[in-house]
């Protein structure tokens, strides 16, 4: 199955892993545990149900729920029936979400009832129940019915072209169906209609839009195909060494590139055993972990800071991971030190990506030095290049930093509907400009510094945000820190640090914590001034918000890329 992944689709390596695992456990959610040839079986009956809805080959379908059974059986449904599929992120507002189903025009929506005490179903009738447009506020013309506008065909009037939700409950409001009577209304469809519609599946169409999480402006949609996931995510599993019978935490969302790729498809390619976790928590995760005997658990560095940080983590708590799979802007070399050493994971590695490359650039390999694991994001994974380059373009020598620019068979088809960003963000010669700042060793190992908006110049010196904040994240009183630069009458700019204490950590002052610093770092790179807040702003994919910080209150554009995921 690996030889041939890039001439595969999804819906054929749903059939495969079926085929290739048969009753495997495929699926664990609570007291459920199913096989692949159950899963796959439950998939193909919500394809039908997406043919009796109307859903055509190409046409959008977007799913806005937490990682679940039911999650993964309504997107691979849409997906195995030839449509597009839109994860819509759960921590977005109805506005939000409404705004992305707008802009893709999606047919029908899947969305989860009530979540963590919201009613997602009364946040998108406010949102799109006749008094707004389609898009809203944001302004998102041409896409909607006109403000106050009602149409007796569809169940949101401010969403036209959304012919149907369904809801992933027992029960659903007026208009809408509860997922039972989608799956019952499917039934009626002959089983070769829906194997047609899957087989006719190419490997170069459109598999997903996920929506890049900016934090001005519109969040973009990146356009991915079958054939680009697969062979991504092939290259992954086979790096990580993900293999049958693992069993796999997947708590990265599945509105991600990551958690639904690294998570639901290489689970598929590999026949693992998947353990969705529809909340971040980690008393969650520790007794996943221990009830399941979970050995794969990729994550964000903030996870696995706080499981080795929990008080209720016994020594032997950890003992049935055996890989270790992180990322962010940045890694603690001591995370990864502590994750091998203190709680016993054998394969601990770090990589980079983004979703306008599929999530995968640069990855570690299993036998990497342990300083390469802790210090770098790997080397690029097979058949695709990565350099880094100047301010004119050209190319950089190991050890100078510079942006990234990435060029292969994962760099996306494009930002939906939207040349001119595509044009913007991918060039003539093929090369994707991530707008990341790294650096190259003499192996080409990418060891990623910062954005390249995040930098400032503090008296003539490049300061980058990154490496001041893991340098700060040492000492034993801070949490979390965020760094930005502010106007300085001296240096033009200068640096300022918004500090989370660390729970039982020592309570150091303003004046202690930039007195330790210059101990630490370079004098232009100390902060001047330290702010002590209670959490730092963040977006809708959890990442830190540094417009959000700054005097202006101007934010980057487009901090949606997945960085080291």
């Amino acid at each position: 199955m690996r030889g041939d992944l890039e001439f595969m689709s999804i819906p054929r390596l749903v059939r495969t892993a079926a085929a290739r695992y048969g009753d495997r456990e495929a699926v664990v959610e609570g007291r459920t545990r199913i096989g692949y040839e159950q899963l796959a079986a439950r998939i193909e009956r919500a394809a039908a149900g997406c043919l009796a809805a109307g859903v055509e080959a190409g046409d959008r379908v977007a799913v806005w729920a937490p990682n679940t059974l039911d999650w993964i059986v309504s997107a691979l449904g849409a997906v195995t029936a030839g449509a597009v599929l839109v994860p819509v992120n759960t921590r977005l507002r109805g506005a939000e979400a409404v705004q992305v189903l707008a802009r893709t025009r999606a047919k029908l929506l899947f969305v989860t009832g009530t979540f963590l005490g919201t009613s997602y179903v009364a946040a998108l009738r406010r949102a799109a129940g006749g008094t707004h447009t389609a898009g809203g506020p944001s302004g998102i013309g041409g896409t909607g019915a006109a403000s106050g506008s009602h149409r007796p065909d569809v169940p949101l009037p401010g969403l036209p072209h959304l012919r149907e939700v369904v809801v992933l409950a027992e029960d659903a409001p007026s208009g809408f169906r509860t997922w039972k009577e989608f799956l019952a209304a499917g039934d009626a469809m002959p089983a070769w209609s829906v194997r047609a519609r899957a087989n006719a599946v190419s490997p170069e169409a459109p598999s997903d839009i996920i929506f890049t999480s900016g934090t001005t402006g519109e969040p973009r949609g990146v356009v991915v195909t079958h054939a680009q996931s697969l062979r991504t995510f092939g290259a992954w599993s086979d790096l990580a060494g993900l293999r049958r019978g693992d069993r796999y935490l997947i708590v990265n969302p599945f509105s991600h590139t990551f958690g639904y790729k690294a998570g639901v498809l290489a689970c598929l390619m590999r026949g693992a055993v998947m353990v969705p976790q529809a909340v971040f928590a980690v008393d969650a995760v520790l007794a996943h972990v221990a009830a399941e005997r979970i050995t794969v658990l990729p994550g964000p560095p903030t996870l696995h800071q706080a499981l080795l940080d929990h008080p209720a983590r016994t020594a032997g708590g950890l003992s049935s991971l055996r890989l270790v799979v992180t990322g962010a802007a940045d890694v603690d070399p001591r995370l990864v030190e502590r994750l091998r050493d203190e709680a016993g994971i054998p394969m601990v590695l770090t990589a980079y990506g983004m979703s306008e490359a599929t999530g995968v650039v640069t990855m570690c390999r299993r036998d990497d030095r342990a300083e390469v694991i802790a210090g770098t994001s790997g080397r690029a994974i097979p058949d695709t290049e990565v350099k880094v380059v100047g301010d004119d373009g050209k190319a950089l020598p190991p050890g100078r930093a510079g942006e990234v620019l990435v060029r292969g068979y994962q760099v996306m088809a494009g930002y939906f509907e939207d040349p001119r960003a595509t044009a913007e963000a991918v060039d003539v010669d093929g090369w994707l400009h991530t707008g990341d700042i790294g650096v190259l060793d003499g192996e080409g190992n990418l060891r990623i510094t910062d954005r390249i908006k995040d930098m400032f110049v503090a008296g003539g010196f490049n300061v980058y945000p990154a490496e001041v904040e893991r340098t700060l994240a040492r000492h034993p009183g801070i949490a979390e820190v965020a760094v930005v630069g502010v106007p300085d009458k001296r240096l033009g700019e200068a640096g300022k640090a918004f500090v989370v204490r660390r729970r039982g950590g020592p309570a150091a002052s303003a004046e202690e914590l930039i007195a330790w610093a210059r101990h630490e770092m370079a004098a232009y790179k100390v902060p001047r001034e330290v702010e002590f807040v209670a959490v730092l702003p963040r977006n809708a994919s959890g990442k830190v918000v540094k417009g959000g910080l700054r005097p202006s209150g101007e934010g980057q554009a487009d901090e949606g890329r997945m960085r080291r995921q």
